[in-house]
């Protein structure tokens, strides 16, 4: 396996442009799990890229030394439907390392272990680590030990203050943390695109990811204005959505569904109620 950086042409979020090379990457893993991989740790990256629309899938995919497939997702809102969302995306990455003529072969493929980690820094209570199941989401609930199938997902709050140890571990993820600390601050006093400014600013003179910033700061303020407009525009949809009773919409954008996406289903719904029924 060789190493390989995140495509910069693909659209992506300013965590994925800090932890989505190499050696950063290594540092945010080994800060989670308390190992120490080094830089001439043989990593794969495997992070899924949408061709047609130029966008990342996931946020980050490895593999390690051929032994484990990592996923890390970063969020700013809670979501429960994590564990169904990673297991379409480790059947497309495992897709990527099997070979798909293997699989009719008698020999038995030996595959990674997956390993599922959300990284959350919003504004909603979050305790410092919780776990989701896939099994808590099927329409009938069963046993632990009669569940046929089970992903396990490991949601760390890693808001300033929270799960504070993995900072000591990592000076590019205590950096991150200070560095949207700051901008959750100076939101309160100025508009958006003055305080992401005012954040890049004041950490490199601080020295807080100083040379990341340098070099991307433009693109990184772009990346967070652009993605908290995106917020203030679902807050909006979802407020009229309950002003007008449109219980299904405010459900469907909840549960992450894009604007579009659910408009089609609503739209969809509503023809096959008025369908005319022939029997």
């Amino acid at each position: 396996m060789t190493d390989a950086k995140t495509n910069r042409n693909h659209k992506a979020s300013v965590f994925t442009l800090l932890f989505g090379e190499k050696n950063n990457l290594l540092e945010l893993y080994n800060a989670i799990e308390n190992t120490n991989y080094g830089s001439d740790t043989d990593v794969w990256i495997t992070t899924l890229e949408d061709a047609l629309f130029m966008e990342q899938i996931n946020d980050i995919s490895f593999v390690i030394e051929g032994k484990f497939v990592v996923m890390i997702e970063h969020q700013s809102s809670m979501n429960p439907n994590m564990p169904l969302r990673m297991l379409l995306y480790i059947a497309r990455v495992y897709e990527k390392i099997v070979s798909s003529d293997n699989l009719y072969g008698s020999k038995k493929i030996i595959i990674p272990n997956p390993e599922f980690i959300v990284l959350y820094n919003g504004d909603d209570e979050c305790p410092d680590k919780q776990i989701l199941k896939l099994s808590d989401m099927f329409s009938e609930p069963l046993p632990e030990s009669l569940a046929k199938l089970e992903l396990v997902v490991n949601v760390y709050n890693i808001n300033k203050g929270r799960n504070e140890v993995f900072a000591t571990r990592s000076e590019k993820l205590k950096g991150y943390e200070i560095f949207i600390y700051l901008i959750k601050e100076y939101v309160k006093s100025m508009d958006r695109g003055s305080a992401i400014k005012r954040a890049i600013g004041d950490c490199i003179r601080q020295d807080v990811l100083r040379d990341f910033l340098k070099e991307h700061g433009s693109e990184v303020h772009n990346m967070l204005l652009s993605g908290w407009n995106w917020d203030d525009a679902k807050r909006v949809w979802q407020e009229e959505a309950r002003e007008e009773g449109h219980e299904e919409l405010f459900a469907l954008l909840d549960s992450g569904v894009s604007v579009a996406e659910a408009k089609k289903i609503l739209r969809d719904k509503t023809a096959s109620r008025t369908k005319p029924r022939f029997t």
